[in-house]
């Protein structure tokens, strides 16, 4: 329980009014540490993740955010799938929330899932919270779209969601496009390499055909996940790995916001960035 606003409220209080001032101040401040107490106790127990009180009640709206916008968009085409709500399950387990912050995100998940949900109020309170950095606000967006191509493709009633959720965000819809490109380049990436090591590299079926994913697409995939084209020089696409790996740099992101907790999606987009990084190094030779 708080007792700043006691302790602020008296000291002040005396220092203006004296005696009288000081029991004025205490009791001002006893109903701001209240108010202030009830406020954070409707944030549930995502807060019980967190010892640092400057940005316990931060990081408890961004969990807050992330599972309501998340039922929102499972309920996009009008019914929940058993495979969205294994996403959602699959996501709280990955950021290892357990005990009453699971029950609040399973909560939240069920009040996005209303018709009459507040998203945008939601996400704009989101916003505020975390002062606009957009390093933060683009790690939740991207959650949100992998959550979305969890079945293997994003349905318009889902991208629809992803576009009402942008905006708020100060996304706009190209960005949001070039994100939803990203992610599909690095799904294919990833699959393609995992691919490639399993069967000892590059494969191709009769009469030459190639039957798996090739040499080419792992390289134009690769230019995607910069955010660059093979025409460019080396010095435009060191800069945009750079620029990549710092907007998912995890102790960056950690600094200014993100929970711990989902710092694991931050990790593997990291470390397709390098991979992609290095394949295109390799292949250039610089």
């Amino acid at each position: 329980m708080s007792i700043w606003g006691k302790i602020l409220g008296a000291v002040f209080g005396f220092m203006f009014l004296k005696i009288p001032g000081a029991i004025l101040g205490l009791i001002v401040g006893h109903f701001f540490d209240k108010a202030y107490s009830q406020d954070f106790n409707r944030l549930g127990g995502f807060g019980r993740f967190f010892s640092d009180q400057d940005s316990l009640k931060q990081q408890a709206i961004f969990f807050h955010s992330l599972f309501s916008a998340l039922g929102h968009l499972a309920k996009a085409d009008g019914k929940v799938t058993n495979k969205e709500i294994e996403v959602a399950t699959a996501l709280m387990d990955e950021m290892q929330l357990t005990g009453e912050a699971r029950r609040e995100a399973q909560e939240a998940f069920r009040e996005g899932k209303a018709r009459d949900f507040p998203l945008v109020d939601t996400l704009k309170g989101f916003y505020e919270a975390t002062h606009g950095r957009r390093d933060i606000l683009q790690v939740f967006l991207e959650i949100l779209i992998q959550a979305a191509f969890a079945d293997g493709q994003l349905s318009q009633e889902e991208y629809n969601v992803l576009e009402k959720v942008a905006k708020p965000l100060g996304f706009r819809r190209r960005d949001l496009d070039y994100l939803i490109s990203i992610y599909e380049a690095e799904i294919r990436f990833r699959r393609g390499r995992s691919q490639q090591s399993r069967q000892g590299g590059y494969r191709h079926g009769a009469h030459g055909q190639q039957s798996t994913y090739s040499e080419q697409q792992s390289i134009d995939d690769a230019y995607r996940i910069l955010g660059v084209s093979a025409s460019d020089d080396e010095k435009v696409i060191k800069r945009a790995y750079r620029k990549r790996m710092a907007e998912h740099h995890p102790d960056k992101l950690v600094s200014k916001g993100l929970p711990e907790q989902a710092m694991e999606i931050a990790k593997k987009k990291a470390q397709d960035i390098q991979s992609a990084y290095e394949l295109i190094k390799q292949k250039r030779g610089f």
